[in-house]
């Protein structure tokens, strides 16, 4: 077989696993190179993992306010989309999400700063809580995710901030500072945000998950 042969069938197979053409369809080479970019460019890649930590906790409850009435902390707004590599919506999703108070200090008796989102429809999830703090072991601001879905490999994961101070104002020179982060997608853009008076902090992390 040709090279331009065997090219020809490897992107013809890949984009029928993608859902782009229907076997048996004949095409030009034109044609099929045009869906394959097609299908790369929607193809999405998936989230970087990372270690669960010692702070998980069973049983969190369903809370898209994980904010603790009269404890410090700027108000942040974390939201994203759950898909597939395929870019498609992913329900059904279970999403443990965790993290320090604003001193850097985990609660592992109860429930402060923990939640367990039940995404029963659609495939956004939004919460709000405060920025973490700093602790030794970990001197990068992170919030932790554990996330389960039908038809998807669980993924364990963590959020960093850009504006962190341990990054020095540059995530891309200093991500590797102290083995702290191993992947840069992990570092978010934060946008602050004035409304009604109160600022506070906006930060979007889509969970791109991998078919089991």
């Amino acid at each position: 077989m040709t090279k331009p042969e065997w090219r020809r069938r490897e992107f013809l197979e890949k984009c029928i696993v993608r859902g782009g053409l229907i076997a048996g369809v004949p095409m030009t080479a034109n044609q099929l190179f045009g869906f394959w970019q097609k299908a790369e460019a929607a193809a999405r890649k998936p989230t970087a993992p990372e270690v669960l930590g010692p702070f998980f906790k069973k049983g969190a409850p369903d809370n898209r306010d994980m904010r603790v009435a009269g404890e410090p902390g700027m108000l942040l707004q974390v939201s994203g989309a759950i898909v597939d590599t395929r870019g498609n919506a992913v329900p059904g999703a279970r999403i443990d999400m965790w993290h320090a108070d604003h001193k850097g200090i985990y609660d592992v008796h109860g429930s402060r700063y923990r939640t367990k989102l039940a995404i029963e429809s659609g495939a956004t999830y939004e919460v709000k809580t405060i920025m973490p703090g700093h602790y030794p072991d970990r001197p990068a601001q992170h919030i932790h995710y554990l996330i389960t879905a039908p038809g998807c490999k669980p993924l364990v994961t963590q959020l960093y901030f850009a504006t962190d101070p341990f990054f020095e104002g540059d995530p891309d020179k200093n991500r590797g500072k102290r083995g702290v982060v191993s992947h840069r997608e992990s570092i978010r853009p934060v946008t602050l945000l004035d409304e009604a008076s109160t600022p506070h902090a906006a930060v979007s992390f889509d969970l791109v998950l991998e078919s089991a």
